[in-house]
């Protein structure tokens, strides 16, 4: 295949100016007046422990475990509820302001409606509990656990850098139970099975991505008539991408409930997505009917589906990730007595409460920063590049379920984003069929698309070979390369930092 002369200007010619992001994250506070808040709402959550357990003998344990459960909230809103919304706010089919509320709203209503379901498996399913029967060494493990994992998400925030929340907390609970039990307490096949979902989970949330942007390049974009396609096939993506979240979220919080098995709850998205088809269809062909039909904008018909999409997505965070900052509180809860194992597997209200709202608002107020990178700063999105972001995100969660395989969604989300930027970077330089579709424009007066055909024209070999060289700028690089070593290094850094609180913890209280 020949390589197309048509290329891509750098990435800083790229990527749109970020002024507009960076004054709407105003809004939020000032910078002397967050962390303040942010210490506000940890002495609230004390505040609410100490009068929950008032007059019992673990007060003053549950009271440190509920600052340490607060400050683990507010990080993991800070990192990884950005990217459930970074793709739609860096399309610009919302609003940062807007993003931040709509994300704050669904976080709280995913953690209150399905949050108890994986609670249990961050509370008991790490460390053995048969191992672990002094109250005193649960309540030093979770502690430790807790402000360790929190710590080190509070560090890879400020290095701009979003991992994954659950290994935080997972190496944590690991690295602090084998420090105060020894390593037979840890449950080595959780963490094998956690490795390979960290291979797993940027990989195919990149795979998907390119083929999902492949595929509506090919049918849609560079066809003759744009807008035909579109009727034609924008309503089948959206049946997709309904039928792919209404299996994630029947996968993540309600299959129990209604009894259905993975599988069921699988098969169960593609009828509901068949079902919308109908009226998507008719919504696609009115919204369509206001396009140019020299040169439709294709891309206003995916804004909408963002903003569905960044609700579903924030809603099945909160359902899932709200465990890392409750689960060790609520296990801490238990050791001491207050509720029994065996008499409620459900976490308290208030329990539940400070991690849902703690999540939100640590959003509100640190969600910013992170979000401009995945949004903005890896590489440019536009709605349709976005979209197929946001649909990986669900389709990759089904996969892995039927894999048996566990995921992390800001593995898959920025995954998705770095595979969408590095397809675009292969796309401009080597594909025929955009050449020949810039070709074509320019024959049918387009400006702009026979300005690039003069250039590549005009171009000397060694001038073209430098403009190839520079189409890798469409991504970039030191995110790609920082974010990996963060991700490679969180389990062990959460563990060893764990492991030193909990050995220092466990000789104070001997």
């Amino acid at each position: 295949m020949a390589k197309s002369t048509y290329t891509k200007p750098t990435l800083d010619q790229d990527l749109d100016k970020i002024g507009m992001m960076e004054s709407a994250a105003q809004f939020v506070m000032n910078r002397a007046a967050t962390p303040a808040l942010a210490f506000v709402f940890i002495v609230c959550a004390a505040s609410a422990a100490v009068s929950m357990t008032a007059g019992s003998a673990g007060m003053l344990f549950i009271a440190v475990a509920s600052v340490m459960a607060a400050y683990m909230a507010m990080n993991i809103g800070a990192n990884d509820v950005t990217n459930n919304v970074g793709a739609a706010v860096g399309a610009r089919a919302i609003s940062l302001r807007n993003a931040l509320v709509l994300a704050a709203v669904w976080e709280i209503a995913g953690a209150f409606l399905a949050g108890d379901r994986v609670v249990a498996t961050i509370k008991n399913g790490i460390v053995s509990a048969s191992l672990t029967p002094n109250p005193d060494m649960i309540v030093v493990i979770m502690v430790s656990a807790l402000f360790a994992a929190a710590a080190w998400i509070n560090i890879a925030t400020w290095l701009n850098a979003p991992v994954s929340t659950t290994h935080s907390i997972v190496g944590g609970i690991m690295g602090a139970g084998a420090a105060i039990v020894g390593f037979r307490a840890v449950n080595w096949g959780q963490l094998a099975e956690i490795s390979a979902g960290w291979l797993f989970s940027p990989i195919a949330g990149g795979l998907i991505a390119v083929a999902f942007l492949s595929f509506i390049q090919t049918a849609i974009l560079y066809a003759d008539d744009r807008l035909s396609a579109a009727k034609r096939w924008v309503p089948i993506l959206l049946a997709v991408m309904t039928g792919s979240f209404v299996s994630y979220l029947l996968l993540l919080g309600f299959d129990d409930e209604l009894g259905l098995s993975a599988w069921q709850a699988i098969a169960a998205g593609p009828l509901v997505g068949l079902i919308g088809y109908v009226p998507y269809r008719r919504v696609v062909a009115r919204q369509a009917g206001a396009l140019d039909a020299v040169d439709p904008s294709i891309k206003s018909l995916f804004r909408t589906p963002l903003v569905f999409s960044a609700a579903l997505l924030s809603f099945a965070h909160g359902a899932n990730d709200v465990s890392n900052a409750i689960g060790p509180l609520f296990a801490v809860v238990e050791a001491s007595g207050i509720q029994s194992v065996t008499a409620n597997q459900d976490a308290p209200f208030w329990v539940m409460a400070l991690g849902a709202f703690g999540i939100s608002v640590g959003l509100l107020l640190f969600g910013p920063r992170l979000i401009r990178i995945v949004g903005s700063q890896i590489t440019k999105l536009n709605p349709i590049r976005a979209f197929c972001v946001a649909l990986s995100a669900a389709m990759t969660v089904i996969v892995a379920s039927a894999l048996g395989l566990p995921v992390s969604s800001t593995h898959i989300a920025v995954g998705a984003v770095f595979g969408v930027g590095l397809f675009r970077e292969w796309h401009v330089a080597h594909s025929t069929q955009r050449r020949l579709y810039i070709e074509a424009k320019a024959l049918n007066g387009d400006k702009k698309a026979a300005r690039e055909v003069l250039a590549g024209k005009a171009a000397s070999e060694e001038t073209a070979q430098a403009v190839d060289n520079s189409y890798r700028y469409l991504v970039r690089r030191s995110y790609l390369m920082s974010i990996l070593a963060a991700w490679v290094v969180t389990a062990p850094v959460s563990g060893a930092l764990a492991a030193g609180i909990a050995a220092a913890l466990h000789r104070l209280i001997q």
